[in-house]
């Protein structure tokens, strides 16, 4: 018999994430885990703005630290959400998808590029660490979907087949699944969560 399958919604920030998962029941959706989790380790807090840190060294060095960097986050990610993909199965389900809220700035193209504007090293330090949580959902086998944090509550609507304000109230209602903290990270990334159980069908 196979488990009944979960999602994850992921709020990504500088230097950490929050996260809930759901689970499919014949209710609804059912609240799994609900947690934050960091990305960056505590001895090297510069790792939090990567691209502002990098900004003023030469191009080969940059590039060097800011893999070094994107390692630390990758591996941290990898970590926590590992760590949830256990506590789903310990539950009973098995995750299947992973949802990133992503950005709508523009996106820089080479790291000079990037280096020299202000407005695009913001955006980049940002990609960086949704880059992270892609790479580290893709290694455990998950589905992984960017979806842009504007566009959610529209692909919301057609995907679940709900009109935004009732969307709006089961989210809320879900989070008396759990209790606080429910603010709008959790609530954007359950919804994301929620998209993913139904359009992963």
């Amino acid at each position: 018999m196979s488990h009944p399958v979960a999602s994850m919604g992921l709020a990504p920030h500088s230097g950490w994430a929050a996260v809930v998962a759901l689970g499919r029941t014949p209710a609804g959706p059912r609240v799994l885990a609900r947690s934050r989790f960091a990305l960056i380790e505590a001895g090297s807090p510069e790792s939090k703005q990567p691209y502002h840190v990098v900004e003023a060294l030469h191009i080969e060095e940059a590039a060097r630290r800011l893999e070094l960097y994107l390692a630390q986050a990758e591996r941290m990610a990898h970590s926590a959400l590992h760590r949830l993909n256990i506590d789903l199965a310990d539950l009973g389900y098995r995750a299947e998808a992973a949802g990133i809220l992503d950005s709508s700035g523009r996106k820089g193209g080479s790291l000079a590029s990037i280096l020299s504007s202000h407005a695009l090293i913001h955006s980049a330090d940002g990609d960086h660490f949704r880059n992270a949580l892609a790479a580290a959902a893709q290694r455990m086998g998950l589905a992984v979907h960017r979806v842009p944090a504007r566009d959610l509550e529209v692909e919301a609507e057609a995907g679940l087949q709900r009109p935004r304000g009732e969307l709006a109230t089961a989210v809320m209602q879900l989070g008396k699944q759990t209790g606080p903290p429910w603010g709008a990270d959790q609530k954007q990334a359950a919804l994301l969560a929620w998209l993913l159980l139904e359009t992963n069908r």
